[in-house]
């Protein structure tokens, strides 16, 4: 069965370009970004693992790490990295899984049990569905998942609003509307009652019985 919103994210413990880690433990009480790659050397992915570094900033602000894993060996990683740091300008100074036996992506359901146990010989269409992203919370569990087919770059800056979404409607009763963003007004949820949306947010306009509307709560 496939993992799903509010399940354990797996934990593992992995090979990267950083030394051996233990997902949870590398986690921490951080939030996290776990992004898949099918192969190394394929142009979308160099374009999406330099886009990653370019904005590991502004995932920082967000108390975001960031890692990666492509189905190929860690010694690969490294030729790689160079190749992302021509094509994009950024240095992807994340740590990027190696994963040649497939066990992560089989963990994470992204790769059939029958796919074998080597990335030996194995072309990025043999693994076209390692292209999911993850977003996990400090408390290890998956928050969202993205799924990409192997023609379409993924959209970071998505990614971060989704974040910015989650985050806050984790601290308060609150949803965020289509296209939301920073500073947009936000939705009162069902469960807060018209008199306790008063006394939380100071006002709130009513849309339809069940759609009111408020101001952005601070942090």
């Amino acid at each position: 069965m496939g993992l799903r919103i509010n399940d354990t994210a797996p934990d593992f413990t992995a090979e990267t370009t950083k030394g051996t880690i233990n997902f949870h433990e590398w986690l921490g009480d951080s939030w996290g970004v776990f992004v898949s790659h099918p192969k190394n050397f394929t142009p979308v992915c160099t374009t999406e693992l330099g886009t990653m570094a370019g904005l590991e900033e502004e995932f920082r602000k967000r108390n975001v790490k960031l890692i990666g894993i492509s189905v190929d060996p860690v010694s690969d990683h490294a030729r790689w990295k160079d190749d992302i740091r021509v094509a994009t300008g950024f240095s992807v100074d994340y740590p990027l899984i190696g994963d040649s036996d497939l066990k992560v992506a089989k963990l994470y359901d992204m790769l059939p049990a029958g796919a074998g146990d080597s990335s030996e010989g194995r072309t990025p269409a043999d693994n076209a569905t390692v292209r999911s992203v993850y977003v996990i919370g400090p408390d290890k569990k998956i928050k969202l998942i993205l799924t990409y087919p192997m023609t379409t770059g993924r959209n970071f800056d998505e990614i971060l609003r989704a974040i910015d979404s989650i985050q806050l409607t984790s601290k308060h009763q609150v949803a965020t509307p289509a296209n939301w963003k920073q500073g947009d007004d936000v939705i009162i949820t069902a469960a807060v009652s018209n008199e306790d949306a008063i006394k939380r947010f100071g006002s709130f306009e009513t849309v339809l019985p069940y759609l009111r509307k408020t101001k952005q709560p601070s942090a």
